[in-house]
């Protein structure tokens, strides 16, 4: 059945956009990286912001705009000043922890790994792990947003009652605005630094995160109900929130869920503190509970 459903996910949306990636010789060297052979590492201070939630919601059996939440973050967040790099995942690769890009492609050592799958990325994050001795991981979506700050566009859409098609017509409208036919991997730092000292948010490399796609009925009073998850579809982010089958390198080819298909597809890691896991922990464990 799960196989069965990510197969009809990757045919749901169309294939376009294709295009040639930057190309040149990969290095072996580990590129953007600070002491003990570790990433850059941004920190950013707790604090709180406006989330939209992810998935699809609806209301009385139509759909319904997706809930905005005030969300606060306790402790500091470590996530990567850069995404990951073909350099350094080429190195994952021949370390046996990742699997090797499609034999058609070859990024520049100063450019992001791209058309690489969830999986992919989370082998990255466990091969990483054991060679740092830290623990890293894929930021949730709540943590992309709250690191992208400014660059983070609220990607929710008014609903018409009597006629809800309007909504999906006015979102690939706006997505089909931004150029998304510049496939190229960029050197970093080509769309540059945000407010909080994070490169090349919402460019044209989307990256994965580790939350699910979800279902969810909401009440009039805007609240969420038990949702129905598929993590068998990951939510990417970049210039808007895409929903993408987990095993797809090329959301462009098929495999993206809803919405226009993102150009690329890459990931950037959180590194996880102690304190940090059983604070995020406690507080969803809160909302699951609410929500029972």
């Amino acid at each position: 059945m799960l196989i069965a459903f990510k197969l009809k996910l990757a045919l749901a949306c169309a294939a376009g956009f294709a295009g040639p990636l930057a190309v040149a010789p990969l290095v072996s060297e580990m590129t953007t990286h600070g002491a003990q052979g570790e990433p850059a590492i941004v920190e950013i201070a707790a604090g709180s912001f406006a989330y939209r939630e992810a998935g699809d919601f609806t209301r009385a059996g139509r759909q319904a705009e997706a809930p905005l939440r005030a969300l606060q973050f306790t402790r500091p967040l470590h996530i990567m000043r850069e995404q990951v790099s073909s350099a350094d995942y080429q190195l994952c690769v021949r370390d046996g922890g990742c699997r090797g890009l499609d034999r058609d492609m070859t990024i520049a050592p100063d450019r992001p790994a791209v058309q690489v799958s969830w999986h992919d990325a989370e082998a990255y994050a466990s091969w990483l792990s054991r060679k740092t001795g830290a623990h890293y991981r894929l930021p949730s979506d709540e943590e992309w947003a709250f690191a992208a700050g400014s660059r983070f566009k609220d990607d929710g859409v008014a609903v018409d009652a009597n006629d809800p098609s309007k909504r999906w017509i006015s979102r690939y409208e706006r997505e089909s605005e931004r150029d998304l036919s510049d496939t190229t991997a960029y050197p970093f730092g080509k769309f540059g630094l945000n407010e909080r000292g994070v490169s090349d948010l919402a460019g044209n490399v989307w990256e994965w995160t580790s939350t699910c796609f979800v279902r969810s009925r909401v009440d009039e009073a805007g609240n969420a109900g038990r949702p129905t998850v598929n993590c068998g579809v990951r939510v990417a982010e970049g210039a808007h929130r895409a929903y993408v089958t987990d095993f797809i390198r090329d959301a462009r080819a098929g495999g993206c869920a809803q919405g226009v298909p993102p150009a690329n597809l890459g990931f950037r890691l959180v590194r996880e503190e102690r304190s940090w896991v059983a604070s995020v922990s406690a507080r969803w464990s809160k909302v699951w509970a609410a929500r029972s």
